[in-house]
């Protein structure tokens, strides 16, 4: 696969992807062409050596594996979840003549990139039929749906010097002039474009908006990747054509957790029981789960602040990743990420024998530094663990910007572990 083929899959991989459910929704999807075998964790498992496998929770997390007679596997782990606006449960404002949306932010999200932004509306609705049963569906409006307007400055004097947002008051994307609306007749509607005709009411949801325009390359030569989601569906999709790519006796599980964004604790975030469960259902025998826990490697795979060219002074001079300039090894001394020298060299041995480049990252003594879910899955497992990320402008923001060459040589050191 050359770099361009793997760049394009990767923006239409984010286009197709507003949410969780819809991302989770698309890996499995390719898994199934490659030929990975859906289980059901409802069910009884008959695993078979030399097949792969995929399983999802809560229609946003997913572990795919291959299940090999080896006993030391290489595991990457990413999160399918993005900083947003959510839909409250009862959604609809009308005021001053304009209908508009209550909205929560989930994760640490950048308000200020939201404002006079194109937004639609997707994710995942719980309906009932009309024979009285409850089924799930995953709908995307797919087109400009609302928008934040920024007040003036005429109305604003200090907005470039003293701006502040009030999360209750200040976000609500504005749908239309007051009119009759009835949004559960809307979610139906959408319902019925996406091919469920058999709506009786509609029970809940879980609904975000997102920026409809589509990923895109930035710069003189395309240096950059510009788009929504990067964190985290960047790492999703490098760990994900990672372990497409391999036969099934090469032994690698990937697994994508959400709610990272808020701190992991959910059954189907990784501080839950979902890749333990799955790993001890493929590894029965507790002396065997122990030998592939202590045995393998955990690469955690997610973003890391590329040094702002506007701002370096927010950057630990010796310490400062540059986008386009490889993959960055994350150490924390408090433990915020898992890296320790053995993973370290682990890592390292196989990039130098590629000849892909790495860089360091270590956060500002005076500053905070973020985690991931390397230390949580490190913590549940005993599974040594590695924090890596792709240099990134913009974090959080509801466009965020990336290499164009990184992603792709993570990928080609994780597929290094094999030669």
């Amino acid at each position: 696969m050359t770099k361009q083929d793997f760049n394009e899959g990767l923006l239409g991989f984010l286009d197709a992807s507003p949410t969780p459910f819809h991302a989770t929704q698309n890996m499995s999807m390719m898994l199934e062409n490659a030929g990975f075998i859906r289980l059901d964790e409802r069910e009884r498992w008959s695993l078979q050596k030399g097949q792969k496998y995929y399983v999802t929770r809560n229609d946003s997390s997913l572990i795919a594996f291959t299940y090999s007679h080896a006993k030391s596997y290489l595991m990457v782990g990413a999160h399918t979840d993005s900083p947003n606006l959510k839909l409250k449960p009862n959604p609809i404002l009308k005021e001053h003549g304009i209908i508009k949306f209550a909205v929560e932010p989930y994760g640490g999200l950048l308000f200020n990139p939201w404002f006079d932004r194109e937004l639609s509306l997707a994710g995942r609705v719980s309906y009932q039929r009309a024979d009285g049963t409850i089924a799930n569906a995953l709908i995307d409006v797919s087109r400009p749906l609302a928008i934040i307007p920024s007040l003036a400055i005429h109305l604003d004097r200090e907005a470039n010097t003293e701006r502040k947002i009030n999360a209750q008051t200040d976000i609500s994307p504005i749908m239309a002039c007051e009119s009759e609306f009835d949004f559960e007749s809307f979610v139906k509607e959408q319902l019925l474009l996406a091919g469920y005709d058999d709506v009786e009411s509609i029970l809940a949801h879980e609904l975000s908006f997102y920026d409809v325009h589509n990923a895109s390359f930035v710069g003189l030569h395309n240096d950059f990747i510009a788009g929504a989601r990067l964190d985290n569906l960047l790492s999703c999709y490098v760990g994900l054509l990672s372990i497409c790519s391999l036969e099934a006796d090469m032994p690698m599980l990937f697994v994508a957790s959400d709610h990272e964004e808020v701190g992991s604790d959910s059954t189907s975030g990784a501080g839950g029981n979902f890749l333990e469960s799955v790993l001890k259902r493929a590894f029965s025998d507790y002396e065997d789960f122990m030998h592939v826990m202590r045995s393998s490697l955990l690469i955690s795979a997610d973003n890391a602040h590329a040094i702002h060219p506007n701002y370096p002074s927010k950057h630990e001079p010796s310490h400062a990743p540059k986008i386009n300039k490889g993959c960055v090894i994350k150490v924390n001394s408090n433990q915020r990420y898992a890296s320790n020298s053995t993973s370290i060299a682990r890592f390292m041995s196989v990039a130098k024998g590629l000849g892909e480049p790495l860089q360091h990252f270590v956060t500002r003594s005076d500053m905070g530094c973020g985690s991931t879910i390397g230390p949580i899955t490190a913590t549940k497992l005993g599974i040594d663990t590695i924090d890596v990320g792709l240099p990134t402008f913009a974090m959080h923001s509801i466009r965020e910007l990336a290499g164009s060459d990184d992603a792709y040589s993570l990928f080609k050191i994780i597929l290094g572990f094999y030669e």
